[in-house]
C-alpha cells in the first residue's frame, strides 16, 4: 500500500497480511506510519497504489462501513466505548450489523470475558480502563469479524491492566479471528504475536516471527531499548 493525506505520502509499499487465529503486531517509532496503514486497511484513506483484500476479495473501493460487512472491526485508541450506556447496551450497539442471535452472542462474549456478566447493568462510565477495553474488544467482536483491528489497546493502562489485555486479546485468538494490533509497548506485544512488522518511514523495516524480532539486535537496539 502507499498513500498519505494528499501531500507526501506516508506509507510507501508497505504490506501487511494476517491469517485467521494469528496475532500480527504492527510497531515502529512515532511517525512510523503504523496507524495509518490501518487506517489505510479500514478505508479511511484513498491509497495511490497497493489494495486491500479479505479472504481474496479486492476491497479496495469499498466504504469504510461496507468493509465492516465484508468481516473487518475495528477498536480505536480513544472514544472507543459509549460511556453513558450499560455494558449490556454497549454490546447491543455493536451488533448493529445483526438481526439474529444477538443475545446468543452477547453470551458468548461474557463467556470470554466474565467481568462483563458481572457488570451488565452498570454503566461504562464508572468502570475501569481495563475494564472499559473489554466492553470495546466485546462491542467489537458482536458481528463476529474475521478481522479484528486494534489501535494502541494497552495505551495510557498500567502494566498490570496491560498483561490482563494482552491475555485478552489471546483469548480472542483462539476464537479463529486475524488480529493486527498496532502497539507503542514493543516487547510485550511481541511477546505474544505470532508475527510482527516493524514501519520505519512508511515502510517494512523488518518482518518476522515475534520471537525472531525480540531476538534480533537491531531490532532491540532501535526499538526494544537495548
Amino acid at each position: 500500500m502507499t498513500g498519505g493525506y494528499g501531500g507526501a505520502d506516508i506509507i510507501s509499499s508497505c504490506t501487511i497480511n494476517v491469517d485467521r487465529g494469528e496475532i500480527v503486531a504492527i510497531l515502529g517509532p512515532n511517525g512510523a506510519g503504523k496507524s495509518t496503514a490501518m487506517k489505510a486497511m479500514l478505508g479511511l484513506l484513498n491509497l495511490k497504489s497497493g489494495k486491500v483484500s479479505i479472504d481474496g476479495k479486492d476491497i479496495s473501493k469499498l466504504t469504510p462501513q461496507d468493509r465492516v460487512k465484508e468481516g473487518i472491526s475495528f477498536v480505536p485508541q480513544s472514544r472507543n466505548v459509549f460511556t453513558g450506556l450499560s455494558v449490556q447496551e454497549n454490546l447491543e450497539m455493536g451488533a448493529f450489523l445483526r438481526k439474529e442471535r444477538v443475545e446468543e452472542i452477547i453470551e458468548e462474549i461474557f463467556a470470554l470475558f466474565p467481568i462483563l456478566k458481572e457488570k451488565k447493568t452498570q454503566i461504562v462510565g464508572e468502570l475501569s480502563g481495563g475494564q472499559r477495553q473489554q466492553v470495546a474488544l466485546g462491542r467489537a467482536l458482536m458481528t463476529k469479524p474475521s478481522v479484528l483491528m486494534l489501535d494502541e489497546p494497552t495505551a495510557g493502562v498500567s502494566p498490570i491492566v496491560m498483561d490482563e489485555l494482552f491475555d485478552h486479546i489471546l483469548k480472542v485468538k483462539k476464537t479463529n479471528v486475524a488480529i493486527i494490533m498496532v502497539e507503542q509497548n514493543a516487547k510485550q506485544a511481541l511477546s505474544i504475536a505470532d508475527r510482527g512488522y516493524v514501519l520505519v518511514t512508511g515502510e517494512n523495516k523488518f518482518s518476522g516471527t515475534g520471537k525472531e524480532l525480540l531476538n534480533d539486535p537491531e531490532v532491540r537496539r532501535s526499538f526494544l531499548g537495548g
